[in-house]
């Protein structure tokens, strides 16, 4: 016989491994341990392995919690990085095998899909004269993949416009919404197939809009104020009326609740129950008064009631400042820590926020809301941010698993 025309009679003679005589009951008992990752790892061992190891079966385990971070640039490095809370580990996600396209930036999720913004068709050469008429924005759509099951697929098309300033929220059942200044663009696979739009007649542009799962609603807020001085205030809408349904959310109890943080931005609470408001905390009612710390708020969506849930403790709000790094420097305190315009980066959803800025190189603060509802949280500091050096990273919350395919 040729070489290379049969199998390995050695290889043949082999005896299957242990694990190969278990009872397939057995097996399943076993594999059902495994965490979602793992799994996915074990898929291309064995062909007993990617046969027991299906969908269906991965999609009985549960989901694997990520912060998944975007690049500063679209098109940094072909992957996605992303940090395991539970174990305390980063990993890069490689997307050459689900993704055709080699510029992609992350900018939603739900319970197993991502939602990406993709240039769908190749960069235009660089022009030979100024009056070359490529375009200065390449065409972009809206994908939803799975990166675990390597599964994607293109919704329907959208002008560039909206790829540029729109802000994309994932809900329940494939649900996407695309807002902008004056308008929202809704679609759900199990409707008509296409966009649909909805005015939103809000005072100003709605800021970190979020989508609270437990209310079905989405939450914004807008700046009431004055173009010297800004004002607050919370914005809300059912997703069964997103045309129409606009409201003002204000309790006379609530006070000045939003006159007392500077660059406010929300984030949903665990379990889609709470909203989570994050920005700095003022030391004063003056309009250029410095921050004196970061402060969480949390509005009970059932009592409609807020609460502090967490403060950022000094010492890590300094290395915001650059207080800590000029004080390992011997250098004296930067002009921008002492007038309190320190711009802290915050993204997260479902209960953790992360926290990120120029000052603090390679590592990330982690706030967690505490599991009873309680004020307080828990504090650390995230090290070993890849890639840091490309600019400050922003992110969210990936669930990734089985549980659903586009």
């Amino acid at each position: 016989m040729a070489a290379g025309s049969g199998s390995d009679p050695a290889a043949d003679s082999q005896p299957p491994p242990p694990i190969h005589h278990l009872p397939p009951d057995a097996l399943r008992n076993v594999l059902l341990r495994l965490q979602l990752r793992d799994a996915v790892v074990c898929r291309p061992v064995s062909r007993l392995f990617n046969d027991t190891l299906s969908p269906q079966f991965l999609a009985l385990l549960p989901t694997l919690r990520l912060l998944l971070l975007r690049h500063p640039r679209p098109d940094g490095g072909g992957c996605l990085h992303a940090f395991d809370p539970a174990r305390r580990h980063w990993l890069c996600l490689p997307f050459a095998h689900v993704l055709p396209y080699q510029s992609f930036s992350p900018v939603a999720s739900s319970t197993s899909l991502l939602y990406l913004w993709v240039e769908t068709s190749p960069p235009a050469p660089l022009p030979s004269t100024s009056s070359s008429t490529s375009p200065a924005h390449p065409p972009k759509s809206l994908a939803v993949c799975n990166p675990f099951a390597g599964t994607y697929r293109l919704l329907p098309p959208l002008g560039s416009a909206w790829a540029r300033h729109g802000t994309v929220l994932a809900g329940p059942g494939g649900t996407v919404l695309v807002l902008t200044e004056l308008a929202a663009l809704s679609y759900t696979p199990s409707g008509s197939g296409k966009w649909m739009k909805h005015p939103l007649s809000l005072p100003s542009k709605p800021r970190s809009p979020i989508l609270a799962s437990a209310a079905a609603a989405v939450f914004a807020l807008c700046d009431v104020g004055t173009p010297w001085r800004s004002q607050w205030k919370l914005f809300s809408c059912p997703l069964a009326t997103l045309t129409g349904g606009w409201a003002p959310v204000e309790r006379a109890a609530w006070g000045d609740v939003f006159e007392i943080l500077k660059r406010p931005r929300l984030l949903a609470g665990a379990g889609g129950r709470r909203v989570l408001m994050i920005g700095g905390l003022r030391s004063s009612f003056a309009m250029d008064a410095p921050c004196s710390t970061v402060l969480i708020l949390r509005l009970d969506l059932a009592t409609m009631e807020w609460d502090e849930a967490g403060r950022m403790p000094p010492n890590m709000y300094r290395c915001f400042t650059g207080l800590c790094e000029a004080a390992s420097q011997g250098n004296a305190m930067p002009t921008a820590a002492a007038g309190g315009n320190n711009k802290v980066k915050v993204f997260g959803g479902d209960g953790k926020v992360w926290f990120a800025g120029k000052r603090v190189r390679g590592k990330l603060a982690m706030w967690e809301e505490d599991e009873t509802g309680g004020s307080g949280g828990k504090w650390d500091w995230v090290d070993g941010v890849p890639g840091y050096s490309d600019g400050v990273y922003r992110g969210f919350v990936f669930d990734g698993g089985f549980t659903a395919i586009p």
